[in-house]
């Protein structure tokens, strides 16, 4: 084809603007993948905590065994509002059936996740 003379960029030329949204609710997703070997990947959502005034929840997730001991905590801080996914790394555990739970504020919600070597 010949050249027309306009130039043509491999770079967008607009920005579509999106509103990002603050979760409404707390939220524990299945983790990805699931059997996994060795990492696997948490998705979680932490709503606005109205209570404390910097607008932050003390969040903490943990892994446990399917005697409900504890084999990690992955997560133990305050953390704003918003959608986290943490990468969780399974090296040194054997293969099975284990639960993760999340805790914030009044809320727990647990989900099992499969490590198969």
């Amino acid at each position: 084809m010949p050249d027309m003379g306009a130039y043509e960029s491999q770079f967008p030329s607009g920005i579509n603007a999106t509103n990002p949204t603050i979760p409404t609710n707390y939220a524990l997703y299945q983790n990805y993948p699931n059997p996994f070997n060795p990492n696997t990947k948490i998705k979680f959502t932490i709503p606005p905590n109205v209570i404390l005034s910097e607008g932050k929840n003390l969040v903490i997730l943990r892994v446990y065994d399917l005697l409900g001991n504890e084999i990690a905590t992955i997560v133990n801080e305050d953390l704003s509002a918003g959608e986290y996914e943490i990468e969780f790394n399974g090296n040194g555990m054997s293969s099975g059936i284990y639960f993760y739970q999340l805790k914030s504020g009044s809320f727990i919600q647990t989900k099992k996740m499969i490590l198969l070597k």
